[in-house]
C-alpha cells in the first residue's frame, strides 16, 4: 500500500509539472518552444485538470496523514516524499498560478545589473529588456523588504546574465528555504506529523515550490528567531526576527507575542510555547485577514499562519489550516475558467474559499456531538 502511494504521488506529482507548462506566456520567449496556448485557450478543460490535480494532492495529503498516525510511515518516509516533492517541482514552470517570480529577477536586475536603487527605480524604466514583456509588475518599485533584495542578488549573479539558470536559482534558493524551514519545525517538536502537515500541505507544496513565493523566507527568518529565544541566544533572535520583517514587513505584526516570548524567556520563566504559538497563529491570522485592504486575499499568504498554526496541534486549527488551504487554493479556479478578474469572479472566490470551511465546521461539531454521546 505505501509503496503504491508513493509511486502514485511522483507520478502526480510528474504529471502536475508538465501540466504547469500549459501556462507559458506567449511573450516569454525564452520558453517560446515550450508554448502551447493550451492554458488559455482550452480553459473548461485546463480548470478541470487543475481542480483534478488539486483534489489529488489533498488526497495523498490525507492518505499519508493516516499512514503516519498508523505509524506506518516513518520520519525516513517522510524525508523521501519531501526530497521527491523538492526534486520534482523544482523543473515545474513557475508562473502557473503566479508571476511574482518573474518580478522578483526583474527588481534584482534592476540593482544588481542596471545598478539603480529598486524602491525608486521601477523596472519599466529600462525600455528594451526583454525581461519587460513578461513581468506582470514592470510598473512598480520593490514591493518587498530590502533583505529580499539583497538575498536576490544570490540567484541573480549566479545566473550570469542566463535566463534559465538565472530562474533556477532562485527556484533552488525557494527550495533551501522551505527545507530550512521544515528543518526548524523539526527542532521544536521532534514531531514527524507537524512536518508531514506543513511540507507537504498541498497549498505550501503548489505556492512554495512550483510558484516560488518569497512568504517561507519570511517566515522561516521567523522560526529561527523563536528557535534562538528557546537557545537563549537573545540578540541573534531579535536580529533575526528584524530580518524577516524586512522580507516582507507582514511578521511586524507579531511583534507583541516575540517581544513577550523573548522577556519570558530571559526572566527565566517557563515557556508555554504552544500558547506562544497559538497567539502566534492568531496575529498572523489578523495580517492575513486585513490583507485585502491594501490588495487582495492571496492563496500563498496562507504561509504566514500554517507553521505556527500546525505547531500548536489544535484540531480545531488543524481542521481549519486544511480547509482554508484547500479553499485558498480553489480561488484560482474562477480566473482560470473565465479569464477575468471582474464579473462574477470575486463572489465565486469567496463562496469557493468558504465551503471547505463550512464543511470543516460540520465536521468538527459532528465529532463533539458524538464524544459526547460516547
Amino acid at each position: 500500500m505505501k509503496k503504491i502511494l508513493f509511486i502514485g504521488y511522483s507520478v502526480t506529482l510528474v504529471a502536475l509539472t508538465i501540466f504547469s507548462y500549459a501556462f507559458i506566456d506567449q511573450h516569454l520567449l525564452y520558453y517560446a518552444s515550450f508554448y502551447s496556448g493550451f492554458a488559455f485557450i482550452n480553459r473548461l478543460t485546463t480548470t478541470a485538470l487543475y481542480c483534478f490535480f488539486i483534489v489529488l494532492l489533498f488526497i495523498f495529503y490525507f492518505l499519508f496523514i493516516r499512514l503516519l498516525k498508523q505509524k506506518k510511515l516513518s520520519v525516513k518516509d517522510i524525508k523521501v516524499l519531501i526530497g521527491m516533492t523538492c526534486l520534482l517541482l523544482l523543473f515545474s514552470y513557475p508562473a502557473m498560478l503566479s508571476y511574482d517570480i518573474f518580478n522578483y529577477i526583474a527588481t534584482a536586475k534592476v540593482l544588481f545589473f542596471y545598478h539603480e536603487n529598486p524602491f525608486v527605480i521601477m523596472p519599466i524604466a529600462f525600455l528594451g529588456d526583454p525581461l519587460l514583456a513578461f513581468t506582470h509588475a514592470a510598473n512598480k518599485v520593490a514591493l518587498y523588504g530590502p533583505v529580499w533584495i539583497v538575498l536576490t542578488g544570490v540567484p541573480y549573479l549566479l545566473g550570469g546574465g542566463n535566463f534559465f539558470l538565472t530562474l533556477m536559482s532562485f527556484k533552488i534558493l525557494v527550495v533551501l528555504f522551505y527545507l530550512l524551514t521544515l528543518f526548524v519545525l523539526w527542532q521544536f517538536t521532534k514531531n514527524p506529523s507537524t512536518i508531514l502537515l506543513f511540507g507537504l500541505n498541498p497549498l505550501v507544496v503548489l505556492e512554495t515550490l512550483t510558484s516560488n513565493h518569497n512568504d517561507i523566507v519570511m517566515m522561516f527568518f521567523t522560526l529561527f528567531a523563536f528557535l534562538l529565544i528557546k537557545q537563549k541566544k537573545y540578540l541573534f533572535a531579535f536580529c533575526f526576527f528584524v530580518l524577516s520583517i524586512l522580507i516582507k514587513y507582514a511578521t511586524i505584526f507579531l511583534l507583541p507575542v516575540f517581544l513577550f516570548t523573548l522577556w519570558q524567556s530571559y526572566r527565566q520563566k517557563t515557556i508555554d510555547w504552544k500558547k506562544s504559538f497559538f497567539f502566534s497563529t492568531l496575529a498572523m491570522l489578523a495580517i492575513f485577514f486585513l490583507s485585502p485592504l491594501r490588495e487582495e486575499l492571496y492563496p500563498w499568504y496562507a504561509i504566514w499562519f500554517l507553521p505556527f498554526a500546525f505547531l500548536t496541534e489544535k484540531k480545531i486549527l488543524l481542521y481549519f489550516s486544511i480547509a482554508m488551504s484547500f479553499g485558498l487554493l480553489l480561488r484560482y479556479i474562477p480566473f482560470m475558467y473565465l479569464g477575468t478578474y471582474f464579473g462574477p469572479t470575486p463572489l465565486i472566490r469567496i463562496v469557493v474559499t468558504g465551503i471547505p470551511l463550512f464543511i470543516a465546521g460540520l465536521l468538527l461539531l459532528f465529532q463533539h456531538k458524538l464524544l459526547k454521546k460516547r
